[in-house]
Parts: structure tokens; sequence; C-alpha cells
């Protein structure tokens, strides 16, 4: 594979450090993702049929329909083998336990002010297909909806050529509470959750991951729905002292970066000696796996700082979407973290433990946007809204200074409003 070595200066003057979500490279599939909209806004489930015979390589019969029936849910629950299971439900168990924490109280107040906390009415969770099938995504999405009191909560993925569904897909579905599953993927997904058909119901806000036509789709459907953001490929960096385990810091690396070729991993170090080492592991590592001709078309990166201190800046400017921190110090450095998705600490905090049952959220921001974004969470199905209750003495108290803006704006009517109640 080709693995990138720097030392901070070259670093910083590579465009690789640099690197930002840019959308502008993809002009055709944004033109075809708009077209795509466009059709399922206006012709609903015959443009989902339409497409998903051209990309899914199936699409429900006229008297049939792309919802998948709730019994199968049930049976797929049931028949998944015990071990897997378990697992799931402990995964939902703990995902479910750490949301929780997330909810805030439903009306806070002050003097004739009260702010409003309510969930959205529908959301509509997303979860990939195609090189693999993702059951914790599942459980990332409509968990955290369900803690939020959010009423319905629908679920669309691809479905196989034959218009079924992972049968650890449903079994998760299940597990999270959600209330209807529909075998739609891609661009026309989102479309069909942000516009409604006739058989798949309007959202409020549509949550998950997915390709780069799912990530165009919810970039133009925004506005019309809320979004949880707009993701880039998925990105590690790690942060080890000379102390590290390369062995541990390779599996890392290569752990995200089995997930696409389009996938970052960065090392950075103060040890030369432990960027040879991890480079030497990576190597041995990848030839093992099974998903290595992904690996090897992906983007690693190794940095030598001078110190840890130097490490955490760079990290800070990077905004990793997972950061993980193997030294000495690391409790100490975790403090001095300002921008990351998701923070892990220590040698035994691997990457993929918060991936699946640790507890916090997956669906993490990434390519920098960890600089002003968060995780998914409770909060991203929620919504708030001011009520304000006021007397004369209130309006008396408030007229003056409002007044004032009035005319500094040159908004009369407006000042009117306020001088007809005090006549």
């Amino acid at each position: 594979m080709g693995v990138k070595r720097f030392d901070v200066g070259s670093w910083l003057d590579s465009p690789l450090s640099r690197r930002r979500l840019d959308l502008s490279q993809f002009a055709k599939e944004r033109a075809d993702v708009a077209e795509i909209c466009a059709r399922v806004a206006a012709d609903g489930d015959a443009a989902l049929r339409e497409y998903g015979e051209r990309f899914d390589g199936w699409a429900p019969r006229e008297s049939e329909t792309f919802e998948i029936p709730k019994g199968d849910l049930v049976v797929a629950a049931n028949r998944l083998p015990s071990a897997d299971r378990a697992a799931l439900e402990f995964a939902a168990q703990r995902i479910r336990d750490f949301h929780l924490k997330q909810v805030p109280p439903a009306t806070s107040r002050s003097p004739g002010l009260k702010l409003v906390t309510r969930p959205v009415r529908r959301a509509g969770v997303y979860a990939p297909g195609g090189r693999a099938s993702y059951p914790s995504t599942v459980l990332m999405t409509a968990i955290p909806a369900r803690v939020a009191g959010v009423s319905e909560v629908i679920l669309a993925t691809p479905p196989r050529a034959d218009g079924s569904v992972p049968a650890a897909i449903l079994a998760a579905a299940y597990i999270a509470g959600v209330d209807a599953v529909y075998r739609v993927g891609g661009a026309q997904a989102i479309a069909a959750l942000a516009y409604g058909t006739n058989t798949i119901p309007r959202v409020d806000v549509v949550a998950g991951p997915g390709n780069i036509y799912v990530t165009l789709a919810k970039k133009e459907v925004f506005g019309a729905v809320g979004v949880d953001g707009i993701a880039g490929p998925t990105e590690v960096m790690v942060i080890a002292d000379a102390g590290a385990r390369a062995d541990f810091v390779a599996a890392d690396l290569a752990a995200q970066l089995e997930h696409d070729p389009l996938a970052w991993a960065v090392l950075v170090t103060d040890s030369p000696a432990l960027a040879d080492r991890v480079e030497e592991e990576l190597r041995s590592l990848i030839g093992g796996l099974e998903r290595a001709q992904i690996i090897n078309a992906a983007t690693c990166c190794l940095i030598v700082a001078e110190d840890m201190e130097q490490a955490i800046n760079l990290a800070n400017d990077f905004a990793p979407e997972h950061l993980l921190i193997v030294a000495e110090n690391a409790g100490w450095l975790a403090t001095q973290v300002e921008n990351a998705g998701a923070v892990f600490v220590g040698a035994y905090a691997t990457v993929p433990l918060g991936d699946y049952a640790a507890g916090p959220n997956h669906t993490l921001p990434t390519f920098g946007a960890a600089r002003f974004a968060s995780p998914l969470g409770v909060y991203s199905f929620l919504k708030h809204s001011s009520v304000l209750s006021l007397n004369r003495g209130d309006l008396e108290m408030l007229r003056d200074a409002c007044l004032r803006l009035a005319a500094m704006e040159g908004l009369s009517a407006h000042a009117h409003a306020i001088e007809v109640r005090l006549e």
C-alpha cells in the first residue's frame, strides 16, 4: 500500500493536511442526484420502482409494496443465531443508556419566557448496503430517535436483487423499535423520505451514513427536511508515543481503512522508530485481511512530530472523525483535544468498540466537520420553541429599546404594533 511519510513541516505544506469535504468534484453525480430527487418528488413510487430496477436490481410489482411486513422483523430477530441476537441486544442497551444521558429538560423557564423542547414527529433513518450490511448503524440511528421521543421511526435500506434484506438488519430494526422498514436505497431513498410518496411517509429528519449519492441527496433535500449532516469518507487519527505497541496502532489504522477505498488513516507520533514499526506491521497485517484491496486503495499517512503537544495541535487542526490517543499521559492529552468527533483514550480503547457496543454514537462528523459539528445524538431529533407570555408592565419595560431598534431599521409598522397597545 502507498503509505505517505511526513515530518510536521512537509505535512503542513501538503494539501492532505488541509483536506475538507469538497463535493464540487462530483459534478456528474450531483446532476444525477438532482434529477433523481426531482423525479421522486414528482412521480413518487413510480420513480422508486424505476430506480430500484436500475440500481438495486429489484422493485416491487404494482400489487406489492416497498415495505417489509412488520412480522418479518420479529421472525428475523427470533431466527437470528442466539449469540448474534445477544450481541445486538447488548449493544442496543449500551447505546440506549449512553443516549439517555443526552435527554434535556422538556421546558426551561425564566420570567415571562419558556423554552420548550420537543421531538420531531417522524424520523427517517438510513442503513447502507452494498459492500456490507450494517446492523450497528440501525441501532445507532434509530435508538437516539426513540430516546428523543420521536413518535414514528422508519428505516430505508437497499434490498438484495431478490428483494430481501439481511436478517441482521431486520433484527436490529426490531430491537431498536423501528416502526417500518422500506426496501429502497441510494439517493432515491433519501428523496422518498424527504418528500414522501403514496407508500412511504414524509419524515421531518433524515439520519444515517451512505455513499456519495446518499451524501449528495441529503445535501439536495436539506431544507425540505432536516439532515444529521453531510459526511465524507470515514477516517481515524492515532496519536501515539514511543511506548505504544506498533501492532495495536497498525490494527486500528487497518480497521478504519477497510471501510472504503476513500477512507483515511493518519498516525502522528513523536517517535520515528514507532512510525517505522507501524508501517512494517501494517504491511504485514494487510496481506492477510479479506478487504486488503480496499485498504490498499485508501489513504494512509504517518507523521513524525517533535512532541505530543505538537501532535495534539495537529489533531485539533485536522479535526478527525475518530481520534485514538495511545501514550503514557493519554488521559491528560485527551483534555487538550478541541476538535474530534469521538475520542478514544488508551491502548485498549480501540475504535471498533465505539463502532459497535461501547455506547457513544458512531455516526460522526468527518473531513474536518468536527470543528463545528457533533455526533448523531438525541439532540439531532429535537427542536426548540420559545413561548413568550408578557403583560402590560413587561411591554412598557421593553418599549423604548424596541421602538429605537424599529426606528433604526425603518420598520414603522413594527413600532406601531408596540405603541398602539399603550395608547
